[in-house]
C-alpha cells in the first residue's frame, strides 16, 4: 500500500462523515494557507495554546505565525522553551497540561473514522486523552486509509521509520514504536471540543 497518495473527494467526504459521527468536528480545508487561517477562526484571543511536535503544523506555518507574537494568544509552549531554570520548566510543563487549546496531527485515519497517533514519550497525550478542553487537529489527506487495521500498518511500516530516520539525519538518535494511541470517539459527556482539520494536500508523514 501507498502511504503517500491523496485521496479521492468522495473518500475524503466519507472520512469527514465517519469522524464527524464519532463525535469530532470536521473541516476541510483546500490548502495550508486556508488550515492556518481556520486555527485562527477557531483560537480566541487571549486563550492559552499548547502544541506538540509536528511537521504538519510547521508546513502550513502555524509555527511561524506563533513565533511572529502577533496572535494574542498565551502561547504556554514558548514558555517552557524560554525558561532555562529545570525545576521552573517543569513547573511550566505541568501548568501547560492544561492549556484550554491543544494543537497536533495524527499519524494516520482510517476512513471509518479512528485516529491513531504514535508517541515514543507520550509528552503530547494526556493533552489528547483529557486535560486540555478543546483539540485541534491538522492532518494531510495522504494519511487516510482505508480501515484501522491499515492505520496500524501506516504508522508501524511508514511513519515510525521516517521519524526515524529524519531524527538521526538531524544528528538525534532516532525515535522508536514506544505508545499509540487509538481515539475511536470523543464522548459528549465530556463537554471537550475535538476538531480536525483535514487538508486536501499532503502535509507531514
Amino acid at each position: 500500500m501507498k502511504y503517500d497518495v491523496i485521496p479521492s473527494v468522495d473518500i475524503i467526504n466519507k472520512t469527514a462523515d465517519a469522524l464527524r459521527e464519532r463525535g469530532v468536528e470536521v473541516f476541510v480545508a483546500d490548502n495550508y494557507g486556508e488550515a492556518l487561517e481556520k486555527i485562527k477562526e477557531l483560537i480566541p484571543k487571549g486563550a492559552s495554546i499548547n502544541n506538540g511536535s509536528s511537521r504538519t503544523l510547521d508546513e502550513i506555518g502555524f509555527i511561524d505565525y506563533l513565533k511572529s507574537d502577533t496572535h494574542g494568544w498565551n502561547n504556554l509552549h514558548a514558555a517552557i522553551v524560554a525558561e532555562k531554570d529545570p525545576q521552573k520548566q517543569a513547573e511550566l510543563r505541568n501548568k501547560a497540561l492544561f492549556a484550554e487549546y491543544y494543537l497536533g496531527s495524527v499519524h494516520a485515519l482510517a476512513e471509518t473514522g479512528e485516529m491513531v497517533i504514535v508517541s515514543a514519550s507520550g509528552s503530547q497525550l494526556p493533552h489528547i486523552v483529557f486535560t486540555s478542553p478543546n483539540i485541534i487537529f491538522v492532518a494531510g489527506a495522504q494519511k487516510i486509509v482505508p480501515t484501522y487495521e491499515d492505520a496500524m500498518k501506516r504508522v508501524r511500516e511508514y511513519v515510525v521509520p521516517l521519524e526515524d530516520k529524519r531524527m538521526k539525519d538531524a544528528g538525534m538518535g532516532g525515535t522508536m514504536l514506544s505508545k499509540i494511541l487509538t481515539i475511536e470517539r470523543e464522548p459528549a459527556f465530556m463537554g471537550r471540543k475535538v476538531r480536525m482539520i483535514l487538508i486536501k494536500e499532503a502535509s507531514g508523514f
